[in-house]
């Protein structure tokens, strides 16, 4: 599943070419997705494209009457393309402009989702979230407070979207090994000083995440391209039983919240409370 930055990365690379676009129509070609495609959303006509942000791993394409939220699910990618090319199999929803262009949702295995939030309400897939890892709300202070008293797994709070929104399993493995910190330790016997070190790190990773992501922004006004996930230089993840890049040791490779996750067990050592 594309995380936060596959998903600011798809942000940035449609912000141009919707922002003060006028929507003159939503096209469905098929409304049940991971939900159904509601009503409000193609209902949508002659509205002009206010913003466009993201929450988490949601894009919210802002109008004056609300917002049209999009997720990608685990295969569904955006593009921008002539109004009046013909759809592919699985291109299941196009957002046609003014300009001739139009928006179009691709996902081949319909994980994805199309949602309508009104103006001045949240939708409850938004009412919980945590606060956003890039934004001075995710400080170490909030990472040291929510991991006292929790015994689950650092790696497993970590991804806790209560906690904190967007860092999915990829950047959780990576930076826990950049902070030293077994993936396994129970948060609450995390070090002070460790937490505030992996806040620092997160950020960082996820910048540099998007920063080399940026490279693909062209792919997203190219019909034949499918931006999604980018190349990465990843140091532990997808390379169990591979060497350590510090030390040459074989990276284990464990299951948590049945989700791999990769680690050095000289250079992320199980730490025993006494």
């Amino acid at each position: 599943m594309p995380e936060l930055p596959e998903v600011e990365v798809s942000r940035l690379g449609i912000s141009p070419h919707l922002q003060g676009q006028q929507l003159t129509k939503v096209v469905a070609r098929q409304r049940q997705l991971r939900w159904w495609v509601p009503d409000e959303v193609l209902q949508q006509q002659q509205q002009p494209i206010l913003a466009v942000r993201r929450r988490a791993k949601y894009l919210l394409l802002d109008l004056p009457g609300g917002s049209i939220i999009l997720h990608l699910g685990m295969s569904g990618h955006l593009k921008v393309v002539p109004a009046d090319l013909a759809p592919g199999k699985h291109d299941h929803l196009d957002l046609l402009f003014a300009n001739g262009t139009a928006l179009r949702l691709n996902d081949t295995r319909r994980f994805g989702a199309v949602l309508w939030q009104a103006q001045g309400e949240q939708h409850p897939l938004l009412a919980q979230l945590g606060p956003e890892p890039l934004t001075a709300d995710f400080t170490a202070e909030t990472l040291i407070q929510a991991c006292q008293r929790r015994g689950s797994a650092i790696k497993l709070v970590l991804m806790d979207n209560h906690v904190v929104v967007g860092v999915g399993n990829i950047y959780a493995n990576e930076a826990l090994f950049k902070a030293g910190i077994n993936p396994q330790q129970p948060a609450r016997d995390v070090s002070a000083d460790k937490l505030a070190l992996l806040c620092t790190i997160v950020k960082e990773t996820l910048t540099a995440a998007i920063v080399q992501g940026g490279t693909t922004l062209r792919d997203f006004s190219q019909v034949d391209g499918k931006p999604g996930y980018f190349k990465q230089e990843l140091l532990v993840y997808g390379r169990g039983g591979q060497p350590c890049v510090n030390c040459d040791t074989a990276l284990s490779e464990v299951r948590l919240g049945q989700r791999s996750t990769v680690f050095c067990p000289l250079c992320q050592p199980l730490l025993q409370k006494n």
